[in-house]
């Protein structure tokens, strides 16, 4: 039995006790403290400097922009920051130290910026690709900016994206039946006739007296019709998205002749297909960079198979989500023929009426896109019942796309160009960044089954379907 302690104890040990109860409650009031510095999400401790005679300037972030009236006067500055795009963003100011931390589609915070001097603080989006795909602004704090009127700067909440009714802050309620009217809309659009086709042979310039097939292709800035009446100054090679479509034979020796029209330098990555080091197009490593008004000319012989393709190395983080891609290949497309797969038993006759490369893409002016257009300017495949099609997915986009085709199960025949010793099947092919997958598929079924990534958010919206969606036609 433990002894009882005498009075003299007792009152030590409630001095104690109070001492540390008085150390907790410090520590608590220290952790309010930060996170009332550090600003937080919807009146979180965050919105304390947009009171008391300070600004606060709705900001809208979207693929790929950071819009608002970025401009206040000295003092007490607070930003309404609204996430009005269909990914993941966020807006940091490294200069402050500052940042809303990811934010979810149609989600708002409220950042606290503390008391700013006059000067200029750089904004971006800190996600991958974003900052070189236009999401970038500038704070600037100076005198006689008091009295501005940010009210309408930015959409500051999702009201944008829900065809005026803001579906997440609860002012207001959805307009469900516009949105049914939209989605039937965007549907009945579909096969949309736009301006400019992707994906064109590029045939040899010039065959020179020793066989060398000579390409010449120009680096340039272009008008691109996306989707219908949506025309963006799309970066290009010879005014098209995707690229021109290089096809060699194995045993070729080409030249490419790269003329740069761009305001920036510029190189030619040959990704996938084997060339010496000097070619690989890797400024300023492999060469110098081809600088705006200049000429290079790439010269290398295939030597075997390969499913590649071809864009910049060099500032790609700008030209590529901007449209500047192509698919190159040498050799024929791998087709599986004359064996059993998974229990099912592929003719020995297998002759695809078609060879399709779908560049993927979900970033820059281009955005989410199958072959430079979105949804509904892209391209059904149009087939027979019965025949088969061979396609190659190019991932030149930022994410990975979960390709699914409806109906028809996909046979994976070649990863990045190399043909499977295993092939299987597979109805939702994932496609990572830079990645090539080879599939054939055989449509034995009269419709018109959807094609799309699976990624609903890169296929549709609330005022309907846009994006990564097409069909294959089956007649």
């Amino acid at each position: 039995m433990q002894p009882t302690p005498s009075t003299g104890e007792q009152r030590s040990w409630a001095k104690a006790t109070g001492f540390l109860v008085a150390l907790y409650l410090v520590g608590l009031a220290l952790i309010a403290g930060i996170v009332l510095v550090a600003g937080g999400k919807d009146g979180g401790g965050g919105s304390a400097g947009g009171s008391g005679g300070g600004t606060t300037i709705p900001v809208s972030l979207t693929e790929f922009k950071i819009d608002g009236q970025l401009m206040a006067p000295p003092g007490a500055v607070t930003l309404e920051v609204t996430n009005d795009g269909t990914m993941q963003h966020d807006l940091t100011i490294a200069d402050l130290g500052k940042t809303t931390g990811m934010l979810q589609p149609g989600e708002t915070v409220t950042l606290d910026l503390g008391t700013l001097d006059a000067g200029k603080y750089g904004v971006v989006c800190t996600v991958a690709g974003h900052e070189g795909s236009g999401m970038k602004a500038t704070l600037e704090v100076a005198e006689g900016m008091e009295g501005m009127d940010h009210s309408g700067s930015s959409s500051s909440s999702s009201q944008a994206a829900a065809g005026g009714q803001d579906s997440t802050s609860g002012e207001g309620e959805m307009d469900y039946a516009k949105m049914d009217e939209d989605m039937i809309a965007s549907f009945k659009a579909f096969p949309a006739k736009t301006k400019g086709v992707g994906n064109q042979p590029l045939d040899p310039t010039l065959v020179l007296p020793d066989g060398t097939k000579q390409f010449n292709l120009t680096a340039k800035i272009a008008d691109w019709e996306v989707e219908p009446g949506k025309v963006v100054k799309a970066w290009t090679y010879n005014g098209m998205v995707p690229a021109p479509r290089i096809r060699l034979n194995v045993g070729d020796t080409a030249e490419f002749v790269i003329k740069n029209e761009l305001p920036v330098n510029t190189d030619v990555h040959w990704h996938g297909i084997t060339v010496p080091f000097d070619q690989d197009g890797v400024a300023p490593i492999t060469q110098d960079p081809i600088k705006p008004g200049e000429t290079f000319t790439y010269r290398f012989t295939v030597n075997k198979p390969e499913i590649g393709m071809y864009h910049p190395h060099l500032h790609g983080q700008m030209g590529l989500p901007n449209g500047m891609f192509g698919e190159i290949q040498v050799g024929d497309t791998p087709v599986v023929s004359n064996r059993t797969v998974s229990g099912v038993q592929i003719p020995a006759d297998v002759k695809p009426v078609q060879d399709i490369p779908m560049i993927l893409n979900d970033a820059g002016v281009i955005g989410f896109s199958l072959n430079g257009k979105s949804f509904p300017a892209t391209e059904p495949i149009v087939v027979k019942e019965g025949e088969w099609v061979t396609m190659t997915y190019f991932n030149e986009g930022f994410q990975v796309h979960p390709m699914h085709l409806h109906q028809f199960p996909q046979l994976i025949t070649a990863v990045d160009g190399i043909p499977l010793d295993q092939p299987y099947y597979a109805d939702t092919v994932l496609v990572g960044p830079g990645q090539r997958f080879t599939v054939q598929f055989q449509a034995t079924a009269k419709g018109t089954w959807v094609f799309h990534c699976h990624i609903l958010n890169h296929a549709e919206r609330e005022d309907g379907m846009f994006g990564m969606v097409t069909a294959v036609v089956v007649q």
